[in-house]
């Protein structure tokens, strides 16, 4: 028998399954808030998954078109056999979640089906607030916020959040015939794609990778503002994932450009440092 405590159970099997870094902030949440940020967090994992399980981009299309068709049905009140868009539409209707947020995000894993790669950074910025900013909005409906400034303070850590994954990400996407880096920015640095490869890298990839690191950085000292327009509830669980991202992001500066030839991690212990400290003293940028 269908029960929203066993749509928002599902959600919480799909939350528990990814070991994702955000399980531990989102505990620090209301029953309630924890609840709806858990199906959202569901939501954009069984989008990410359609694409990137995928051995052949158009059963993806095809898979990603029927989510899409469900998810618009269910907001419009249609019952759906998906325990996931049955808790994130509830969600959203409790919370007044926008629902062109939740569109924004199965638009940006769609934009991974076909990648041909971006032109400029306006272009990665586009695609970073689909796949992220849009969340972030959602996200502090649930949590709560106090201004509407909180709207673009959420789309700028949205931004510094995927360009940190971005830049983490670099080997994996290269071995999926994907690179998110602004060929403007690689012809301004003097590099190639190419040069981007396993190996050792180009002589000038280091200056590509100070460039993102500074984009990052600047969007993380705009997101720290985010931390006065919450309220209480959804401060705690910003400053958490917050302090989590911080502790990535300083992993990725360190790296250099050795974020080309592996993938950077922070071990868990510095994570979790990183959140409690972010928990007591804010997010510090």
């Amino acid at each position: 028998m269908k029960s929203l405590a066993a749509d928002h159970a599902a959600c919480a099997e799909v939350l528990r399954r990814s070991g994702s870094s955000f399980a531990l902030p989102i505990r620090l949440l209301p029953a309630e808030k924890r609840l709806g940020t858990t199906a959202l967090y569901a939501f954009c994992r069984r989008a990410d998954d359609i694409v990137d399980d995928a051995s052949d981009p158009r059963c993806a299309a095809a898979e990603l078109d029927g989510f899409e068709a469900r998810l618009r049905s269910a907001l419009g009140g249609d019952d759906v056999d998906d325990p996931v868009l049955r808790a994130v539409v509830d969600t959203a209707r409790r919370f007044a979640v926008p629902e062109a947020s939740l569109f924004d995000i199965v638009a940006g894993v769609r934009m991974d089906l076909d990648h041909r790669g971006f032109e400029t950074f306006h272009e990665v910025e586009a695609y970073c607030r689909r796949v992220a900013s849009a969340v972030g909005i959602a996200a502090i409906h649930i949590w709560g916020f106090l201004t509407a400034d909180a709207l673009e303070a959420a789309d700028s850590c949205g931004l510094a959040f995927q360009l940190t994954n971005i830049l983490r990400d670099i080997p994996e996407d290269r071995a999926r015939g994907r690179l998110y880096l602004a060929h403007e920015d690689l012809r301004s640095c003097g590099c190639s794609p190419a040069d981007l490869g396993g190996g050792q890298p180009g002589p000038h990839v280091g200056r590509l990778a100070r460039m993102y690191v500074a984009r990052a950085a600047a969007r993380f000292r705009e997101a720290a503002g985010l931390d006065r327009m919450l309220t209480t509830d959804g401060r705690i669980v910003f400053r958490a994932m917050y302090g989590g991202y911080g502790a990535l992001f300083k992993a990725v500066r360190r790296a250099g450009d050795r974020i080309f030839t592996g993938r950077t991690r922070p071990t868990r212990a510095a994570v979790i440092a990183a959140t409690c400290a972010g928990v007591v003293l804010g997010p510090r940028p």
